[in-house]
């Protein structure tokens, strides 16, 4: 089934920026990526929607609705994002099921937007049909991606004597053909960000880091995307989950207290990675996070 659709602005409907964070791979910290963006954008006074394409693991959906009990039980004063279900068609036919999932993810999109300034999307690892209509419609992708040529396999293939970029892998031609796509429909570009999320300080893979990095700037000249600075492989990005709660809501009003030491590098992690983005309307703003 084509994906033309996909692209396609509904008339009269303001248009939020859509951020789809992504990839075809789990365990590269999707969710908790998504999660710190929202939470970033709603403290910079953004208004933000959420919609979680993993319909069995529903990582973004429980650590927002973790974030709304804690709301309720402590009186906190945190912001929430407006998060939309959506639950996968049970069609037996794989048109009918497309066509339903199709117009089910058109419709969260277009209601988000008439309150909403921005939308992050949570995309499943693994292909999907709801995965590639993220895609389609994104305006941003991030890509988060262990620091490792198991995860960079996902991008581009390497020859394992020259060590270096061979082709593009599946998900970078998913991408691209995305991107196509959306500038034929729209005359609009996905801005790809990949992030290298999950970094050690370990001397003793200081050179496969090297080589990782070598392989990634080779591949962003060849097939367009950005590198961003990405999050360091720290506990403090995993354990507020059961509160629903980030790095960025230490230090407010409902928070879990004042940031150390550790926490203040980590909250500047988040600011390159921010700044990085270049979102629209933010340009030149003070971060207020």
């Amino acid at each position: 089934m084509s994906l033309a659709h996909a692209y396609e602005p509904t008339a009269g409907v303001r248009q939020a920026h859509v951020i789809v964070v992504g990839n075809q791979k789990g365990g590269a910290g999707k969710s908790t990526v998504a999660m710190h963006v929202l939470v970033a954008l709603m403290r910079m006074g953004r208004r933000t929607g959420a919609l979680d394409l993993d319909t069995r693991q529903r990582s973004l959906t429980r650590y927002i609705e973790n974030r709304g009990r804690h709301i309720a039980r402590n009186g906190a004063k945190l912001a929430t994002p407006q998060v939309l279900e959506l639950t996968e068609s049970s069609a037996r036919s794989l048109d009918a099921a497309e066509a339903e999932d199709e117009a089910t993810f058109r419709a969260a999109v277009r209601r988000l937007s008439e309150t909403c300034d921005f939308i992050v999307i949570d995309s499943p690892g693994g292909e999907s049909f709801l995965s590639r209509l993220a895609h389609a419609c994104a305006d941003t992708l991030v890509t988060p991606l262990n620091d490792s040529f198991v995860d960079f396999d996902l991008l581009g293939d390497i020859d394992p004597n020259a060590a270096d970029v061979v082709r593009p892998s599946i998900y970078s031609e998913m991408v691209w053909d995305s991107r196509k796509r959306k500038a034929a429909q729209l005359r609009q570009p996905i801005d790809w960000i990949v992030m290298r999320n999950r970094t050690s300080a370990s001397r003793i893979e200081a050179k496969n880091k090297q080589r990782v990095g070598d392989a990634l700037k080779t591949l962003s000249q060849r097939i367009g995307f950005r590198l961003a600075p990405g999050l360091s492989e720290r506990v403090i990005y995993r354990e507020l989950f059961p509160q629903g709660l980030t790095l960025l809501d230490l230090d407010a009003d409902g928070g879990e207290g004042e940031m150390r030491m550790t926490h203040l590098a980590a909250r500047q992690e988040l600011r390159d990675l921010f700044i990085t983005l270049k979102l629209p309307g933010l340009e030149g703003e003070a971060l207020k996070f």
